[in-house]
């Protein structure tokens, strides 16, 4: 299929955000915004270094490419409106795996009611899809990672470690798993935590970070933002059921640097810790108070059997 014939084939029939002028079939989009914050984010994903097709089909390439870019806007306490996609396709790719990779991302798109408004398709070596996403957010709304507070509660929706559990039995095609169906789920179609982030309006300073890294690179960024010390519980952290079947060792190291999980980590004050616990039953979302933030500058801590050590900043780097 060539280039102006792929795009034909994905470009929208009609758009849903109403402060879009023009989408795709221009030099570029145009939107019109005067009464929000413009939030944006960028993310690549490259064939052999994010995923391999031994782990992900293709329909899923494009679903969790862009739930990891929603998950960055939630984390800003934005809701999510548009977005471009620019993708290099080597040949080892057919014309079919290709439309699959837009249809996973159509598919989650179709759920926020976002619109895909343009990008670039070129040829070359390397599978490489990198997704420009934006959002809107109300200027007393925006969440930012420097805003945590002495004695505030440390919180954490879901559960930590599922996605890299789901990796490591792909990787290694591990038969006997109990519910491994549900792990590999949990790499493969990542949840945003979009409506539970919007919940949260009524608070007026809660600090978000969304855990793609790992929740201990996560607490540190929010620690080192915010100028304080963050004690997290281990047998606070919440984990699946099924998880305890696997190693401690892979157990320890998944939950707190495994990453990619892209459940919802935050701090508020004590006084609106209820809020958050009402917003997460509204939404349908576990919510587990995890830790609490203490004056300091900018270490993590984490509570295991009586005895309390500094977490290293681990996670995936590149």
């Amino acid at each position: 299929m060539k280039e102006f014939d792929f795009i034909k084939s994905i470009k929208q029939s009609t758009y849903s955000q109403p402060s879009l002028m023009k989408g795709v079939g221009d030099d570029a989009a145009v939107f019109r915004q005067g009464h929000a914050d413009i939030v944006t984010a960028v993310d690549t994903f490259v064939e052999g270094v994010h995923f391999t097709k031994k782990t992900m089909r293709a329909y899923d390439v494009g679903y969790r490419a862009l739930a990891a870019n929603i998950s960055d806007i939630a984390a800003m306490g934005a809701k999510p409106v548009m977005y471009l996609v620019s993708v290099v396709f080597p040949n080892t790719w057919t014309s079919e795996e290709r439309l699959h990779i837009m249809n996973g991302m159509k598919e989650l798109a179709q759920e926020y009611r976002m619109d895909m408004i343009g990008g670039d398709t070129v040829s070359g070596d390397t599978f490489v899809l990198s997704i420009t996403i934006i959002g809107y957010v109300h200027p007393s709304n925006v969440r930012y990672r420097s805003t945590a507070q002495d004695n505030d509660v440390v919180f954490v929706t879901g559960t930590l470690g599922d996605a890299a559990a789901g990796l490591s039995i792909l990787l290694n095609q591990v038969d006997g798993i109990k519910n491994d169906r549900y792990f590999i789920h949990r790499h493969t179609r990542p949840t945003p935590r979009v409506t539970f982030a919007k919940a949260l309006h009524t608070i007026d300073r809660a600090t978000l970070n969304d855990v793609s890294d790992g929740i201990a690179n996560e607490a540190t960024e929010i620690a080192q933002a915010s100028q304080v010390d963050i004690y997290l519980y281990d047998e606070k952290i919440p984990i699946s059921t099924h998880y305890n079947q696997f190693s401690p060792t892979n157990q320890y190291n998944w939950k707190y640097f495994g990453g990619e999980d892209f459940e919802m980590l935050g701090t508020v004050a004590r006084d609106d810790w209820e809020t958050v616990q009402l917003a997460a039953k509204t939404t349908g979302v576990d919510v587990t108070a995890i830790g609490t933030v203490m004056n300091g500058s900018g270490q993590v801590y984490l509570e295991k059997n009586g005895t309390t050590k500094p977490l290293p900043k681990k996670g995936y780097q590149h």
